[in-house]
């Protein structure tokens, strides 16, 4: 079976709403190098195809939409001091990413389970997103010697109050409620309404505007089950005062003490605090560097910036050393490259936002 299946689904009116479904269950549908490969094509094949009115992006199984991306080639990759798969990886991933936000017609994603990483990239570029009370966000790549990238950079610095760079300094989950809070889902349905949302989008009649209809029928759909998600806690939002005082500082090492001086037995408090005292010390210079960097730029050049850290990251030892004890060894202890936040090297910091080619590989975005 291929890793992404694509179907046709005829519309009353004899048009067709494009269904593009992540098929890796096993490895929560983590995106690979093969998968973007395939998308790409299929989403400029109907981008083209004026009978194609809408797509729907999901995925196998319940668990998650996906999980993230390719990180045990990338690690696989690393270890053989190959340069040139990372390259290739985030270019085609952040081209997607970018056809994703800037596609002509109504992409809706349906983000249940696990949204994470890479899963966070497909579905921040699509103009529907739809979120169940099983949705599991988050950008967690601090704890790997990463940062939130696939367009982090974009969305992390939209939300209100400091959230973003909140969430990107500790990797905190976000609910569906809180989804909806911070702008990074459009609308909540319950997970049972999937086929059901399919159906009345195909007996819909798309003469008119198609991200009107989607729209419309998302918007009834959501009125059927509103109850759901106004019972639901969310955490990030009862948390927003704590969240602007932590971040209203001028260095990232104030951020973190301000966290770390918070007393408190809230659960959703200490997770935060033992990811910024556990999680890299570069990884967390980086974070607040990079969304100082790109608060102003265009999303094209958020794609650009990205690249050229991402791909740094994977030239030097932060990111392989994150990966071997978080996913490979699972050991639980690695070893960073700076042992604090204080530590770490202003210098190396700074070089690892210079593009390490004379011509930017996403120059013709």
């Amino acid at each position: 079976m291929s890793c992404v299946l694509f179907t046709e689904h005829p519309t009353k009116d004899g048009q067709i709403i494009g269904e593009i479904r992540l098929n890796a269950e096993k490895s929560l549908n983590a995106l690979t190098l093969e998968m973007v490969d395939l998308i790409q094509p299929k989403l400029d094949e109907w981008s083209d195809d004026a009978n194609v009115v809408a797509v729907l992006l999901d995925s196998a199984g319940e668990k998650a939409f996906c999980a993230g991306g390719d990180i045990v080639n990338l690690y696989k990759s690393m270890v053989a001091r190959d340069t040139d798969f990372p390259e290739q990886f985030f270019t085609r991933e952040y081209r997607l990413d970018y056809t994703l936000h800037t596609y002509p017609k109504p992409v809706i994603c349906w983000g249940s389970g696990i949204v994470m990483g890479g899963g966070m990239g497909l579905m921040n570029g699509c103009s529907h997103r739809v979120v169940t009370e099983t949705s599991h966000l988050a950008m967690p790549e601090v704890t790997i010697g990463l940062y939130p990238d696939v367009g982090g950079s974009w969305f992390l610095n939209r939300m209100p109050g400091g959230t973003g760079l909140f969430l990107g300094l500790t990797g905190n989950p976000i609910n569906a409620a809180d989804a909806l809070f911070l702008g990074l889902a459009d609308r909540a349905l319950t997970n049972d309404m999937r086929d059901g949302m399919l159906e009345r989008l195909q007996n819909e009649h798309w003469a008119e505007d198609a991200g009107g209809v989607v729209s419309r029928v998302l918007r009834e759909l959501e009125d059927e089950c509103r109850a759901t998600f106004d019972e639901m806690p969310a955490p990030i939002r009862a948390h927003e005062a704590l969240i602007r005082e932590v971040t209203d500082h001028d260095s990232v090492e104030e951020m973190v003490e301000s966290l770390l001086a918070v007393e408190s037995d809230d659960k959703w408090v200490k997770r935060a605090q033992k990811a910024i005292s556990h999680g890299s010390p570069l990884s967390l210079k980086m974070i607040h560097a990079q969304l100082r960097r790109c608060r102003h730029m265009s999303l094209k050049e958020v794609f650009q910036h990205e690249l050229i850290l991402s791909v740094q990251c994977c030239r030097h030892r932060e990111l392989q050393e994150g990966v071997r004890a978080l996913l490979i060894d699972k050991d639980g202890q690695p070893q960073w490259t700076f042992p604090s936040i204080e530590e770490v090297d202003e210098q190396f910091l700074a070089e690892m936002f210079d593009a390490p080619w004379p011509t930017h590989p996403l120059a013709d975005l």
